[in-house]
């Protein structure tokens, strides 16, 4: 038995650990508590914290003394306290056994999304806390982790994204040819699991052979009094063959799968977390060609239906524009004659001597007149550069000065 007679005491959350919460949802559990003797309480509490905090030092020197300078931000995002067991001033007496406080949060409607770095993070957790007479507080916390739906079904993010760099390679003071790149996605927003097809247009007009590159590359940038720090990390590449002088190669789709990463973080003031496609021609002897586009890595993935119909035809176009086009789907068939015209009106033609001729009331609105009067006339003879009735040689031609 341990000392002051409380056996157990935890915090239980009613959503499975590995679950994630998002904002406007509610933050239900309960608090366990047993007691191996008669307890006397005086207050229990449930309190919820959640924010951003950045950290970092950066030394320099001042003379021959080193002088580190200290950088560090929070932001709250959730602070909520809920009372189980009052605090009236008097002494609650619980009996022995195991007792349980439901509790129940309501989240703000937007929240971060838990992250861990190197010089900062965005943690939320729920603390108990068991205040007795005399006796130090009893102290129970759980983490939770907090996920903000990002919809990438957004024309902004459903848009395509291209662009094109190029560079003269140098070799000590001589120019050895100009390498350019031009890259195209389909769309600035993907989701973990995705395959990122690459379009790419390398055009190596130098002397040595290149070797290009692709990269998706996370960003995490802490601020804090004006300042920030980077930490960039490779997520997922790909490499192609090396391009041999004065060649050229092209990358129709080339996969680059997104491994599973956080969301992009875009709405914290303290830190962020960015995600850039990069492409790279490696040039020897000369610094890299790099080409940036920006991606947004969200939590809602790509709909068949509904938003998706805005991005079809971007696509269709992004495709012909990289002359990627398929021939289009074979035309439907015309419709059977019978299907278009009655019996009624076929024997009526068929019987009269003057078909169409009979009734000069007919409009050309009619079903059938409207399917053959465009083939009422003979098409024009073809075109020949001879003539089909040349004159007779008996007819002499006329001068035209007589």
């Amino acid at each position: 038995m341990r000392s002051g007679g409380v056996r157990s005491f935890a915090l239980e959350l009613a959503r499975d650990p590995c679950g994630a919460y998002r904002g406007g949802e509610r933050l239900c559990g309960r608090v366990l508590l047993e007691a191996a003797s008669p307890l006397r309480v005086t207050a229990l509490e449930v309190a919820a914290h959640g924010g951003a905090v950045t950290h970092w030092l950066e030394g320099r020197s001042v003379g021959v003394n080193a002088v580190s300078s200290d950088y560090a931000a929070a932001e709250t995002y959730l602070r909520r306290r809920q009372l189980l067991l009052l605090d009236t001033g008097g002494i609650t007496t619980l009996p022995p056994g195991r007792h349980e406080f439901p509790f129940s949060f309501q989240l703000p409607p937007t929240l971060v999304t838990s992250f861990e770095g190197k010089h900062g993070s965005v943690r939320y957790c729920i603390k108990a806390t068991l205040h007795r007479p005399w006796v130090p507080a009893r102290r129970a916390r759980k983490v939770f982790t907090v996920i903000e739906p990002v919809d990438i079904n957004t024309p902004a993010l459903l848009a395509p994204q291209a662009g094109a760099r190029e560079k003269i390679a140098r070799s000590w003071y001589s120019n050895r040819g100009l390498v350019s790149l031009s890259a195209k996605i389909d769309r600035k927003g993907y989701t973990p699991g995705e395959v990122i097809p690459v379009f790419a247009e390398i055009d190596n007009g130098s002397t040595r052979p290149v070797l290009p590159r692709a990269a998706v590359v996370q960003t995490q940038t802490f601020m804090a009094r004006g300042a920030r720090k980077q930490k960039r990390a490779v997520v997922a590449s790909l490499s192609g063959e090396p391009v041999g002088p004065g060649r050229r190669a092209l990358w129709q789709g080339r996969a680059l799968r997104i491994p599973p990463v956080g969301p992009s973080i875009l709405h914290c003031r303290v830190l962020h977390v960015d995600y850039t496609l990069k492409v790279c021609v490696d040039i020897p002897g000369s610094s890299k060609l790099l080409l940036e586009l920006p991606l947004v890595i969200g939590t809602i993935p790509l709909q068949p239906f509904g938003s998706r119909s805005s991005s079809v035809g971007s696509h269709a176009s992004f495709l012909l524009d990289w002359g990627l086009g398929v021939l289009p789907e074979r035309p439907e068939a015309p419709p059977e004659y019978s299907d278009v015209v009655a019996d009624e009106e076929v024997a009526a033609v068929e019987q009269s001597p003057f078909r169409l001729l009979q009734d000069p009331d007919m409009g050309a609105e009619g079903p059938f007149f409207a399917y053959i009067q465009e083939f009422r006339y003979r098409p024009p003879p073809l075109y020949s550069e001879e003539d089909p009735n040349p004159p007779s040689e008996a007819v002499r031609p006329r001068c035209m000065t007589c």
